[in-house]
């Protein structure tokens, strides 16, 4: 006989019951049954971890980096202060269309060098070629695009005389701040050095010319420019700043005007340059390109020199004198755990810069070179600038390793 699942059930009860009965008794009343103890082995105790100590991270070195730019000679002819002129809207002066190409391009530096040509100050009028005298406005245009550093030391800083040097001077000291000049020094002491410190690395600054276009120190001045034959002056300017900075920069207004040709006394002076100590050599003057090299000093200090690097925007009238270059270089610093730290200069490149006008030097602007067209250089007042032309002008002066 087969039962189903509750069949089974309803027997095992019915049985339990019978046996109750045997044991207890018939018509007795049950007792109640004790609980059984039923012993459970004690837990283990889980032994408690010792902590470890949390392992000291190695120092790491820290390293921290400057990219500053270089660009050449702003040579402020008559045409760009008169266009400046024309487009202002209260009497002044606005330089911006002149350099208004170049904006996007400085803002990837961090600090942006400038060779400024022409003496800048609004207690003379303007004047051009041979005697400079640039409008104070300028500065607006200048700082609005992105420079901080400006080199004063060249061939014009004598062309108004010991008040052109004083009026300029003084406009100098209205910038903000964070601007830096070198060229001007104190005449007796030599000592007002230009330091700048931008994200932890302090670069400092000279600024020199090789002549003043025959025109001597004027009298009555205390401030002025030092010649870079006074190689006992520049030893003790770089034997007081060589301490106090991480990067020493100096301008060289040196050579030959129209020759891409690096003369023997500027090679002589780079070389001497870097065997003080100095880290970057900037060449202007020839208003032309020349090469670019690495220099080792006699105790194994390398430096970096660019003989010249062009115009950076004029109204010259010769077309080698539109190609001009700007300097692209990494300052990287290295503090180690001691305190110890060395700076090597990294990635020196040159971007090539055009100056476009029209004709009657109308609309006086600058171009990278990469920005510029033959359609440009087709409309170029005076003559035709091709790019091809551009290029093997860029390749022959400068060479391939070093253009962007």
């Amino acid at each position: 006989m087969h039962l189903r699942k509750n069949e089974v059930a309803a027997c095992a009860c019915i049985a339990a019951g019978v046996m109750l009965a045997l044991v207890v008794g018939s018509g007795c009343v049950p007792t109640t049954l004790s609980p059984v103890a039923v012993s459970t082995p004690a837990a283990t105790a889980t032994p408690t971890a010792t902590p470890q100590p949390t392992p000291t991270p190695e120092p790491t070195p820290l390293v921290e980096t400057v990219r500053f730019s270089a660009s050449g000679d702003d040579l402020i002819h008559e045409g760009l202060y008169n266009q400046a002129r024309a487009r202002s809207e209260d009497g002044g002066y606005d330089f911006t269309y002149a350099y208004e190409n170049l904006r996007e391009f400085y803002q990837q530096f961090d600090v942006n060098w400038l060779n400024q040509e022409t003496l800048v100050n609004d207690a003379y009028d303007p004047s051009g070629y041979p005697c400079f005298s640039t409008p104070g406005d300028i500065t607006n245009a200048l700082y609005d695009i992105g420079f901080r550093v400006f080199s004063l030391s060249n061939n014009h800083s004598y062309d108004k005389g010991a008040g052109g040097i004083a009026a300029s001077m003084e406009h100098w000291a209205t910038l903000p701040d964070d601007v830096v000049t070198a060229g001007f020094y104190d005449l007796d002491t030599y000592d007002n050095l230009s330091y700048q410190t931008v994200n932890g690395i302090t670069i400092g600054y000279l600024s020199y010319t090789e002549h003043t276009n025959g025109l001597n120190t004027p009298d009555g001045t205390q401030y002025g420019v030092v010649y870079l034959s006074q190689t006992d002056v520049i030893e003790q300017q770089i034997a007081e700043m060589r301490p106090n900075c991480d990067v020493l920069v100096v301008s060289c207004h040196w050579g030959v005007e129209g020759s891409h040709n690096v003369t023997d006394s500027q090679r002589s002076m780079a070389q001497w340059l870097a065997d003080q100590g100095v880290d970057l050599i900037i060449g202007t003057h020839p208003h032309v390109t020349q090469t670019a090299e690495w220099l080792t000093s006699e105790n194994g200090h390398e430096a970096f020199v660019v003989y010249s690097l062009g115009n950076f925007i004029s109204a010259q009238s010769e077309p080698d004198n539109m190609i001009g270059t700007l300097l692209d270089i990494t300052f990287e610093k290295t503090t180690q755990p001691d305190g110890t730290s060395a700076v090597e200069l990294l990635d020196p490149q040159l971007h090539p810069v055009i100056t476009q006008y029209e004709n009657g030097y109308s609309d006086i602007r600058v171009y990278l070179f990469e920005d510029y067209t033959d359609e440009l250089g087709a409309a170029h007042g005076n003559f035709t600038l091709s790019r091809e032309y551009i290029q093997s002008v860029l390749n022959e002066s400068v060479g391939e390793e070093y253009l962007a």
